[in-house]
């Protein structure tokens, strides 16, 4: 109970400073704001993340409805039907202004009915991620397309060895009506697979870039919520400089309570603080900035609490190296500013270079932030956020092994 008494004592101290909830509250949310709005105004829902593709249609037959709709569906590419030339699309794609052209030849749609299927034509290039992420989109339409064929065909014929069809005209009816039917069916799936991987290190994160294209505060808030999770603990660790100038920390030692439960006490009240800052900007961003942490509700706790221990530990080793209040400012500032600027706080890293990426991931403010992001952006849960946690905590037993080596009570 003496250490929730210390811990509470120094919660009230903080919280009686204006400056406290200036920097754990204020500033964050001003600076999310701010920075979103650099890098994408109030992010502008209508805008299309998905890959841009031509598409120019030959044929005009039957199929090309449903292929168009099939593709249209997609949630990899973007189709440009505005009509151009087949040597215009070409030029186009080799100026990378559109990841890919599609165009349907003429006699699609009467050979595939045939079950004589003749291919698409597909200009992309085959050497990067969007050229390999539309080929795998046309391609999988084309199946679609293709099962539903056999299924329209199969209904045909089983209906016509019970009833024979009036006229040629019933026949295609019912054909596009069992086609159609069958292309409903992907709607609503019977089974689906959903697979996810841990990507720490992300060499090309095309996922990343449209999540942050399609809403800015994706990257902003997760960064801010780091940075300022180190710059609220300043007034956390000055209470520790008085209590050591004013010989108050001496005087505790007089008391039932031991130096381990005495650290202990102030190393909670850090924890409780920034863990509530991050409950609080968590909340905001999920109300205001449609930022889905709910979605994996235990991974955001983990990461919370994981980023809460690593400031308080860090907390703790500035109260211990920090003589004045003055230095507990320069102690905090600096490597908020370094890990900050190093961790993608800022910029996000998938815009840097491949080398600076690799150095800044092994900062601890880039675990924060590819922990939240692996929750709003990648949609993935405790199965992978847990890596970030755990290498926070490592972070956190190094700060607290140097804290309690360097700590002196008078």
């Amino acid at each position: 109970m003496r250490v929730i008494y210390l811990a509470r004592k120094d919660l009230l101290q903080i919280i009686r400073d204006w400056k406290a909830a200036f920097f754990l509250v204020v500033m964050p949310i001003a600076f999310t704001l701010l920075f979103g709005f650099a890098f994408g105004g109030s992010g502008d829902e209508t805008s299309d993340p998905r890959l841009p593709v031509g598409y120019l249609d030959n044929d005009d037959g039957s199929l090309s409805p449903y292929l168009l709709e099939l593709l249209n569906s997609s949630e990899v590419i973007r189709l440009e039907t505005e009509v151009m030339e087949e040597t215009t699309l070409e030029e186009r794609v080799g100026d990378e202004e559109l990841a890919a052209a599609v165009i349907v030849p003429r006699g699609f749609g009467e050979q595939w009915v045939a079950g004589k299927p003749i291919p698409l034509v597909v200009y992309l290039d085959n050497g990067n991620t969007s050229g390999r992420a539309v080929e795998g989109e046309v391609s999988a339409a084309s199946s679609r397309l293709a099962a539903a064929l056999q299924t329209a065909d199969f209904s045909v014929a089983v209906y016509q060895d019970r009833l024979d069809f009036p006229g040629p005209a019933e026949q295609e009816a019912y054909f596009l009506a069992s086609l159609e039917k069958a292309l409903g069916s992907w709607d609503d799936p019977p089974v689906t697979l959903s697979s996810s991987a841990s990507a720490k290190i992300i060499e090309d994160d095309s996922s990343v870039d449209a999540a942050i294209d399609a809403n800015p505060y994706a990257h902003t808030s997760p960064g801010m919520m780091a940075q300022f999770a180190i710059a609220g603990l300043m007034g956390a660790s000055a209470v520790i400089v008085l209590e050591r100038k004013n010989r108050a920390l001496s005087r505790l030692l007089t008391t039932p309570i031991s130096r381990a439960g005495i650290l202990l006490g102030h190393y909670l009240a850090m924890f409780v603080m920034i863990f509530g800052q991050l409950v609080i900007l968590v909340l905001f961003a999920q109300l205001f900035l449609d930022l889905n942490f709910y979605r994996e509700p235990l991974a955001t706790l983990l990461v919370m609490g994981a980023a809460a221990i690593f400031s308080a530990s860090l907390g703790l080793l500035i109260g211990a190296v920090a003589k004045s209040e003055d230095q507990v400012v320069i102690l905090g500032l600096i490597p908020m500013f370094i890990l900050a600027g190093l961790g993608g706080a800022w910029v996000p890293l998938e815009f840097t270079p491949e080398n600076f990426q690799k150095i800044a991931r092994l900062t601890p403010l880039a675990w924060v932030i590819d922990g939240f992001q692996d929750i709003i952006i990648r949609g993935q849960g405790l199965e992978t956020v847990w890596v970030a946690g755990a290498a926070l905590l490592a972070y956190s037993m190094v700060l607290i092994a140097l804290a309690l080596w360097r700590f002196r009570f008078e």
